[in-house]
């Protein structure tokens, strides 16, 4: 704390002023200020925004992580993916993809702290990518499920049956090829 002697040596310029102690000067004092107040209570009173206000739109638009940049939009078309899983629930365990699956949730869960590591931090990205994790681990365990489910075929007949259902694809998407090329 300061000496008082330092404190009133900053103060004798408005001490010495001949202004200071006349009655007149003090009622104009308290004038202007009980003034300020009432601006200031009329101010808050009005419905105009205050000067460093923005709208809700203004301030998503500059945003670091706002509408016009990737930060955005990356996760909104991430939903896309999210939505596909979701909609493979309907589909049987047997013609899921087990390394599909895998790589959609390493992906998800792996991304999902990514995004809260990066400057900036993107929460909708990484509620996305939780999702997609989530999603890839409800279809892998529903995979798992369905091959304990088929413990009657040994391994190599399980292999081999996965061999002949992608030949069959193989098949299916030539003859569409060629279909095309010919049309």
């Amino acid at each position: 704390m300061p000496a008082p002697s330092t404190i009133l040596r900053a103060a004798r310029p408005a001490f010495r002023q001949s202004q200071f102690f006349t009655a007149q000067s003090q009622a104009q004092a308290f004038r202007s200020t009980r003034a300020r107040f009432q601006q200031q209570g009329r101010r808050w009173q009005s419905t105009a925004a205050p000067a460093g206000a923005q709208s809700w739109a203004r301030r998503l638009w500059d945003s670091p992580i706002g509408i016009k940049t990737v930060h955005f939009w990356a996760p909104i078309m991430k939903w896309c993916l999210v939505l596909a899983g979701i909609s493979d629930f309907y589909r049987p365990a047997e013609k899921l993809s087990l390394t599909q699956n895998v790589a959609l949730t390493c992906t998800g869960l792996i991304w999902t702290r990514w995004c809260l590591i990066i400057k900036p931090r993107n929460i909708m990205l990484a509620s996305v990518n939780f999702f997609l994790g989530l999603v890839g681990v409800v279809q892998v365990s529903r995979i798992f499920a369905y091959n304990s489910s088929q413990k009657k075929l040994t391994a190599g007949q399980q292999v081999d049956a996965v061999k002949e259902g992608a030949v069959e694809s193989a098949k299916g998407l030539k003859e569409d090829v060629v279909a095309a090329v010919k049309s």
